[in-house]
């Protein structure tokens, strides 16, 4: 692995992204054009029906599995895959609602202050990825062990978001065309900040 200092930067991260989606586009894309749609299609019609809470609830547990899949390519080459969209659902309740829980803390923290809600939403950044990798952990369990691995690496994270601004409005001036492929870049490019605020954390808890 590279020096530390390399590590920390943001170019690293996106790199390393990059380079796992390099031959896999296809696949990638193909998922990401399912969930896009699916999450679309679920949106549309629980607004529809005025049933908005219970159609992103129903969707959280595809959005976790989107980012587990690209987390499961990075370790182990698993492929990226349709089926893939659907490993959350495995654990309905417990990625759900500590999701959502997530989320409305966000909210809470946003409502009082805009530069705490954003602090906030950083920390919990990781939950998705706890969830999967400790399985014992739920609701507010699993997000202190995010805030706990993102315990100074909460400006680095920003950084790393701020690096995708270009790519973000690109999605804004393509009518949102062109995250099929921004999309994927970002969840590689976030499994990989992962395991690294990972392996920091086991390390500082470890010496403990």
């Amino acid at each position: 692995m590279d020096n530390y200092n390399r590590i920390k930067d943001s170019a690293y991260f996106r790199e390393r992204g990059w380079e796992q989606l390099s031959n896999r586009w296809t696949p990638a894309v193909a998922v990401t054009i399912v969930y896009c749609f699916i999450s679309a299609l679920v949106s549309s019609v629980s607004a529809t029906m005025n049933i908005a809470l219970l159609g992103s609830f129903f969707i959280i547990p595809m959005y976790y599995s989107y980012y587990v899949a690209f987390l499961n390519n990075k370790r182990t080459g698993a492929e990226i895959k349709i089926e893939s969209l659907f490993e959350g659902y495995n654990d309905f309740a417990r990625v759900s609602f500590t999701l959502l829980l997530a989320y409305l803390y966000m909210v809470l923290w946003t409502l009082l202050f805009i530069i705490p809600g954003i602090v906030k939403s950083i920390s919990y950044s990781q939950t998705v990825y706890v969830l999967k990798d400790y399985p014992e952990l739920s609701y507010n369990q699993a997000i202190e062990r995010s805030m706990a691995m993102m315990e100074g690496h909460k400006w680095q994270y920003f950084c790393l978001m701020f690096s995708f601004i270009g790519w973000f409005i690109l999605i804004c001036l393509t009518m949102g065309i062109a995250s099929i492929w921004v999309t994927p870049y970002f969840a590689a490019t976030s499994a990989h900040f992962y395991e690294y605020v990972k392996e920091e954390y086991e390390k500082k808890t470890a010496a403990i």
